[in-house]
């Protein structure tokens, strides 16, 4: 849960919204509250007492790039009323679709709230449930099935994080594809492009999918929660649907009594397996105790209910008035809100899907398988003009909630004022991971939902249903696809950007979703990169590592990639790392070597080729430099001469490597320079038909360095070629001095105090931006129209790429050192984060707004040592991972 943003309602229809919940593939849940009289006109109940804010309600409302789709609202109406009948007339879900058209309004339902667990959560919560569990999960699911089955309408809403467990029976939070899909888009020609979580045998064999489609997704669903692990899920990805279409599910795990029905639902031809009520029959055949009656979950997973209905309670109670009664009406359910798995955790346990309220997939949990340039300090001492200088550590965020309906009303609930221990089930490979409570959820979270009752043959198995589109979470081999619209026609989809939240309490920062602490008793991680959104990969001396960026759980480690020295994906199944005698292709499953590729083997003739440094990347081209020793043969001897010796000389080679294709593109060689290895060199601009880099002054050749004349020497290489097109000094650019370029052919560099910006090659001043005094500018950062600015003085900022006009100039209020703070930018481009030596910033982009800051107070043990290394930032979706030495945290930005 999270406080509303910007963009967010502050009301839909009758409800005003106390704060945002989460965000799935296609809608978006917010906590609300019926006002009184609503604004829609809708006559408030009379039993109500005036003033008294009703029980929170759930309410789900499309994502705005799809709610304008006729495609998207009719699919919304049919799940919607897939609720209706589940739920009956008494309690259905109030829902509004308004008429079509791109001004009107998204659609919506709304159901009482309650708190719960997703399956996928409990199971990481408490491992995989007992049999009984089992046994009334599966019979409530069935019921709700054989109802839909009825009508003669296939469900396809079944994942482990649409199921939900609540403390009197087990709910569901999707209704159809379209609230179970992992990813929803637009198309053009208004098409809806849906793709699922999973596969279905007849699915494999392009057959459309039937009732039983919906029994054999029922089946891994048992099968997951009675052993924690998915049937035909673990091997390659690429494979899977060949597994799902031929192979027999791996059932040992699976308790004798259920392993029979199971298999039948697992059965490879339709006709084969059991019908719902069937299923529902063999699962409880004495349908005689309800599951509340004498607690059918078992005790964490109780305790992680009611600490989040507590919890939401506080919220919830907030916002009302003073003296209005705060006990729910009798009879109801209590209320209650997803707060995120850090809501869903009881004292004494971790939540592990923490960052991202999202409960880690069965195929990717862990048990299935100083960087500041040196220069002069300032002379300049910025003044604060905002007082903004609280720092803290995230256990200690606190805050009052503001008024209700606000953004800030949706304030963090409390911290626990010690860390939870890890739960029992924790992968060794995660020895660290802290459990901070994150700030926001992301698209598959839904550990609570509605309450809504189903009728019928299940009254005492009371499968309880909700109105609350969820990602679909199980994906079999890689899942299967469609698109809406007319013709319904078979189309695959990316999934979405997670969301993340934004602080909350001005100057402090926002809870992280997570923190990593590296083992130590393993060397600090010397490199840290990103892997398609999904991992955290660092690299050192003692190996490589995998870090969920869900959970902030390690899951794995490659002592084969020992010293590695960068990484970077390679495709959607490897990651590339880079390390000093060869290059390797890692499985981001569970970092096993793929592929690899020494260095030695990359020449002929040069079994001594070093390769020390990756130059610069783009998309899946790397560049880097490598050099070797070569014998140079004496000419032939004139006659009566003695031959002369053979020298030793060393060649350098300039290469450029494609690591999806795992093909070398080209190389050249390049001048060596003064040094025994290959010259060094740094990406200055990757533009579309070259590449711009600088050469460090120390690896120049003498001729070069003469004609620099004490400047910095740009070198311009054909991006398809190789071939070197220039190399020239740009104006008055120091050899050390900060440079940046874009793709437009500008070079923006710090010379002297001021910042340039010249066009290429020719080395055209375009402006100037003077600077303070003995403060020179560090290296720019280029986004959209804007280029975001540092200085040695601790000023951040951002100016017109074009002009150079100022837009806005602020200090971090950091004490100036002996460098510029390294600026970074949010993948939305909505936040600049500055950081140093001492502490990060986060900044409004546009407009300069400080945000808030953040500071590690280093180790706590009073004999421990003294953490001096700087801060690091690296973003991802929502997500910006702040690291210092072997720390990371995961933090919510805009």
């Amino acid at each position: 849960m999270e406080a509303l943003r910007q963009d967010d309602p502050h009301r839909i229809g009758p409800y005003a919204v106390l704060a945002r919940l989460r965000e799935s593939a296609s809608a978006v849940q917010y906590l609300a509250h019926e006002t009184h009289p609503d604004a829609s006109g809708t006559d408030a109940d009379p039993a109500e007492p005036a003033g008294v804010h009703p029980d929170p309600v759930v309410v789900t409302t499309a994502r705005p790039e799809l709610a304008a789709l006729p495609a998207f609202r009719r699919r919304f109406q049919a799940e919607a009323r897939t609720a209706g009948l589940l739920a009956g007339d008494r309690d259905r879900p109030r829902s509004a679709t308004p008429d079509d058209g791109a001004d009107a309004e998204p659609p919506w339902t709304a159901d009482t709230y309650v708190p719960a667990l997703t399956l996928a959560e409990a199971i990481e919560i408490a491992g995989p449930l007992p049999e009984r569990a089992v046994r009334v999960l599966g019979a409530g699911l069935a019921e709700a099935l054989s109802q839909v089955h009825a009508t003669g309408a296939v469900f396809q809403g079944l994942s482990p994080r649409t199921v939900l467990l609540a403390e009197n029976g087990p709910r569901l939070t999707a209704f159809g594809p379209l609230g179970a899909a992992a990813a929803a888009e637009a198309r053009p020609g208004g098409q809806l492009s849906v793709r699922l979580g999973y596969l279905t045998p007849e699915q494999v064999q392009g057959k459309e999918p039937g009732p039983a489609s919906d029994l054999f997704v029922l089946g891994l669903l048992l099968a997951y929660a009675a052993t924690g692990t998915t049937p035909l899920a673990d091997g390659p990805a690429a494979e899977g649907a060949d597994r799902i279409a031929r192979t027999d599910p791996e059932l040992g795990a699976v308790p004798e009594q259920l392993r029979g029905l199971v298999a039948r639902c697992l059965a490879k031809d339709p006709a084969d397996r059991p019908d719902a009520g069937a299923v529902a029959a063999e699962l409880a055949p004495e349908k005689a105790v309800e599951p509340a009656e004498d607690g059918w979950l078992p005790e964490p997973l109780s305790a992680a209910i009611s600490e989040q209905g507590l919890r939401v309670r506080e919220l919830t109670d907030s916002c009302r008035p003073p003296g209005a009664p705060t006990d729910p009406p009798t009879g109801g359910a209590a209320p209650a809100a997803d707060t995120g798995p850090s809501d869903s955790v009881p004292a004494g346990a971790l939540p592990t899907d923490a960052g991202t309220a999202d409960a880690v997939p069965a195929d990717a949990r862990p048990v299935d398988t100083g960087t500041a340039q040196l220069g002069n300090i300032a002379r300049r001492i910025p003044t604060t003009d905002r007082p903004t200088t609280q720092l803290a550590v995230p256990q200690q965020l606190s805050g009052a909630p503001g008024a209700c309906g606000t953004p800030a009303a949706a304030s963090a609930p409390p911290v626990p004022s010690a860390p939870l221990p890890l739960p029992s089930q924790a992968s060794p490979l995660a020895p660290s991971v802290s459990p901070m409570p994150p700030a926001s959820p992301t698209p598959s979270a839904s550990p609570a939902s509605s309450a809504t009752r189903v009728r019928g043959g299940v009254d005492r198995r009371s499968l309880f249903i909700g109105l609350a589109a969820g990602v679909a979470g199980l994906a079999i081999g890689g899942g299967g696809g469609f698109a809406l619209a007319s013709g319904d026609a078979a189309k695959d989809a990316p999934a979405p950007a997670p969301s993340r939240s934004v602080p909350t309490v001005a100057g402090l920062p926002p809870r992280p979703g997570w923190v990593y602490r590296h083992p130590a008793d393993e060397p600090s991680p010397a490199t840290a990169a990103l892997w398609n959104d999904r991992l955290l990969v660092l690299t050192g001396e003692s190996g490589a590592s995998g870090i969920d960026l869900r959970t902030g759980r390690r899951v794995w480690t490659s002592p084969e990639a020992a010293k590695g020295y960068a990484a970077l994906p390679a495709d959607e199944d490897l990651c590339f790392v880079a390390a000093p005698t060869e290059f390797l292709w890692l499985s981001a499953k569970n970092g096993k070597v793929v592929h690899r590729e020494e260095h030695a083997e990359r020449l002929p003739g040069a079994a001594d080729l070093a390769i020390t440094e990756i130059v610069g990347s783009s998309g899946t081209v790397v560049w880097f430099t490598g050099s070797h020793k070569a014998t140079v043969k004496a000419p032939p001897p004139k006659k009566g001469k003695k031959r002369g010796k053979d020298q030793q000389v060393v060649r350098s080679y300039l290469f450029a490597h494609d690591v999806a294709r795992r093909t070398e593109l080209w190389r050249v060689p390049v001048p060596t320079g003064r040094g025994p290895a290959a010259p060094a060199y740094r990406m200055i601009a990757v533009q579309e038909n070259e590449v711009i880099m600088r050469q460090t002054p120390a690896t120049l050749t003498p001729a070069d360095l003469k004609a620099a004349k004490g400047k910095a020497l740009f070198r311009s290489f054909d991006r398809k070629t190789g071939k070197q097109l220039w190399a020239r000094a740009i104006g008055s650019v120091a050899p050390a001095g900060a440079a940046t370029g874009d793709e437009q052919g500008l070079l923006y560099a710090a010379v002297g105090d001021a910042l340039q910006a010249f066009e290429t090659p020719a080395g055209k001043p375009r402006w100037t931006l003077n600077g303070a005094d003995g403060a020179p500018y560090g290296a720019p950062v280029v986004s959209g129209t804007l280029l975001h600015i540092t200085a040695l003085n601790q000023e951040v900022g951002a100016v017109e790429r074009a002009t150079g006009r100022l837009r806005w100039r602020r200090s971090t209020e950091a004490v100036p050192g002996t460098a510029a703070p390294a600026v970074t930018l949010s993948t939305t481009g909505r936040t600049l984060l500055a950081s140093d030596m001492s502490q990060v910033t986060a900044f409004a982009a546009q407009d300069g707004r400080r945000l808030w800051k953040f500071q590690d107070i280093g180790a706590q043990d009073p004999e421990g040592p003294t953490v001096t290394a700087p801060y690091r930032v690296l973003t991802t979706g929502r997500t910006a991972i702040v690291q210092r030495g072997r720390v990371f945290y995961a933090f919510p930005v805009a």
